[in-house]
């Protein structure tokens, strides 16, 4: 298969790499490349790995891939299928396939395509209907078969495996959505509560974004040629958003790109891409994966679990959270991550006891599966916990106030009067990252904080010493009162485990590397202020008045251990992981130069978080 490296981030659809002999797969397998018809005609490129050995009926495992399902023709061989090594050598008929219009498949892509709820005619198609289409296929045709059919994915092709349970061919027996893309327009991948993500999509969709004129084995050179050793810099001087359009960057040649900036509220557009809303009277088998650390998608496991949930009541839905940036639960080895050492494989874990008993249990009647309704590693104490419920039922959600003095304290006045006060410049914009970084710093969400706590755009709040553990489990709430001088603010909150001056390194630590005082980064996000009552319909501040502004941060499991303290810091700049506010109401992105003003923001006592404090 076709694997993805861009500033070294891992994109989806990478294969995990393990130790595994270079000619397995072709020593066990028969691999055919085909072309399915789908009901409208359309023909979606197929690679089909049948085990060699016939004595026994096989279940199809299939992932739907927009990033080629190659190697193509019958005799290059992937050296790894399937998602982990364990299921590999167990032995099932993989399919890999190209998605309607990517790679070597017909068709036109719709970047998460549209689901159709009341097909009225062969025309009428969308992901569920290609799927149900090449399962039928495959049953009919792929001898050796035992009629069940799995399906996962990673970000995009965990899309996929989504989307195929709305109308699910009655084959279908398990699904592992992973990661999932579910709402770009709220929290995955594109925007986060209607803030741009603008280092990761200028980045991404240089490839992905390109186009083509028919089917093609490989897209070929980037749309632009853009070489940055500094994207803090880069950004800056780009400029406004509506600058990406210029002649030396994407200037109108990728599709997605010009519907990303042409639809800046949550319009039909990303309504249509909402998966969410279809999940109703699910009732195959579902395996819902995400990591604390996934930068792209933390938003999509979350939410896709809860609305499977909330919508499908006879529903038989498993949630597994590890310790994870996007896809690392298919590492060979998963022990650490920036500065946390989490004291086991926790990806060889999750392989072995959860992903492939699930398959084996569910296709091949093999073994057991006895997984918790939810399966979460918690940080800080760094062990897995099983819970009957997710969120847990044993929490109670505790409100810490922005008090005075830069406190945060468990008392506090609702209508609190005072407040703390800084100036937001788009000119100086509050980096996400401490450093200089071509790529993304895929370590930011655990990162020191401290470089950010001494800036003056800046406002920290900080709790007494902890006498005892505090374990928090579920959805953090920021319930914000403030005033700005301009139109519109961006307002980033940041949960912070603050670390006691005697910890000690961890093992393995960079040399240098201090982790006394250090401010990790628990979980953040972004609200974009215009948002704040409506994403449908942006709504301007009235210069000096007192507004509301609440938004949920993604959901954590975090212990903060006895001698730490928990902080809350408040910006309006996070960059260039998101594009700037011109501080001014009005479509962003059309914003000029001359658009961008400082203004003053005011963050009132009577501001408070949140936290779901397990009993």
């Amino acid at each position: 298969m076709k694997k993805l490296l861009l500033g070294l981030l891992l994109f989806p659809g990478m294969r995990s790499i393990a130790q595994t002999p270079a000619n397995f797969v072709k020593e066990n397998f028969t691999k055919i490349d085909t072309m399915i018809t789908m009901r409208d005609g359309i023909k979606l490129y197929t690679v089909i790995y049948v085990p060699k050995d016939a004595t026994e009926k096989y279940p199809i495992l299939m992932e739907r891939t927009p990033y080629s399902a190659g190697p193509y023709g019958d005799t290059s061989y992937s050296r790894r299928v399937g998602p982990n090594p364990t299921l590999m050598k167990e032995k099932y008929i993989f399919v890999y396939q190209d998605v309607r219009g990517r790679y070597m498949s017909e068709g036109t892509n719709l970047e998460m395509t549209p689901y159709i709820a009341n097909k009225k005619n062969k025309k009428d198609v969308d992901e569920s209907s290609d799927t149900y289409d090449t399962i039928d296929w495959l049953l009919k045709n792929i001898g050796n078969n035992n009629g069940r059919v799995g399906l996962y994915g990673i970000s995009y092709p965990g899309f996929y495996a989504t989307a195929s349970l709305p109308g699910a061919h009655p084959a279908i027996k398990a699904v592992s959505p992973q990661a999932p893309v579910t709402d770009e327009f709220i929290g995955d991948d594109a925007n986060h509560n209607g803030a741009f993500f603008l280092l990761d999509n200028f980045d991404f969709m240089n490839y992905f974004g390109k186009p083509r004129s028919g089917p093609v084995e490989d897209y070929g050179s980037l749309i632009f040629n853009s070489i940055s050793k500094n994207d803090y810099d880069f950004f800056l001087k780009l400029g406004p958003l509506s600058n990406t359009q210029g002649k030396k960057y994407y200037d109108h040649k990728s599709y997605i790109w010009d519907e990303y900036l042409q639809h800046d509220t949550y319009d039909s557009y990303w309504k249509a891409r909402n998966i969410r809303q279809h999940l109703t009277n699910v009732t195959v088998p579902t395996l819902v994966v995400g990591g604390w650390f996934d930068a792209e998608d933390l938003f999509g496991a979350l939410n896709t679990y809860a609305s499977i949930e909330a919508q499908s009541k006879q529903n038989n839905n498993r949630l597994v959270m590890g310790p994870w940036t996007h896809g690392a639960w298919e590492s060979p080895e998963w022990k650490q991550f920036a500065s946390h050492d989490f004291g086991s494989n926790t990806s060889k874990y999750f392989q072995d006891t959860l992903e492939a008993a699930f398959f084996n249990f569910y296709l091949k009647d093999k073994g057991t599966f006895n997984a918790a309704e939810a399966t979460v590693f918690e940080t800080g104490s760094n062990q897995w916990k099983s819970y009957p419920a997710w969120p847990p039922a044993n929490v109670k959600y505790i409100d810490y106030f922005l008090n005075s003095s830069q406190h945060l304290t468990v008392t506090g006045r609702s209508d609190d009067p005072t407040f703390e006060q800084y100036t937001s410049d788009p000119a100086k914009p509050v980096p996400y990252t401490n450093g200089i970084y071509g790529r993304r710093n895929n370590d930011y969400m655990a990162e020191d904080q401290r470089f950010a706590a001494v800036r003056p755009d800046v406002l920290v709040y900080e709790s007494n010493v902890l006498e005892n553990d505090v374990t928090l489990a579920g959805k953090i709430l920021a319930d914000l009162q403030v005033s700005i001088t301009g139109t519109d603010a961006d307002f980033v909150v940041k949960l912070i485990d603050v670390l006691p001056e005697d910890e000690p390194n961890f093992k393995n630590a960079p040399r240098g590397f201090q982790m006394a005082g250090y401010q990790r980064l628990v979980r953040a996000e972004v609200m974009r202020g215009k948002f704040r009552n409506s994403f449908e319909t942006p709504e301007a501040f009235i210069p000096n008045k007192v507004s509301n502004v609440k938004f949920a941060l993604n959901d954590v499991a975090h212990t903060f251990k006895k001698g730490h303290k928990i902080m809350v810091q408040v910006q309006s700049t996070w960059f260039p992981l998101v594009d700037r506010n011109p501080q001014k109401f009005m479509r962003i992105p059309d914003a000029k130069e001359n658009d961008f003003i400082k203004e003053d923001i005011k963050v009132f006592h009577s501001s408070k978080i949140t936290l779901p404090v397990v009993l």
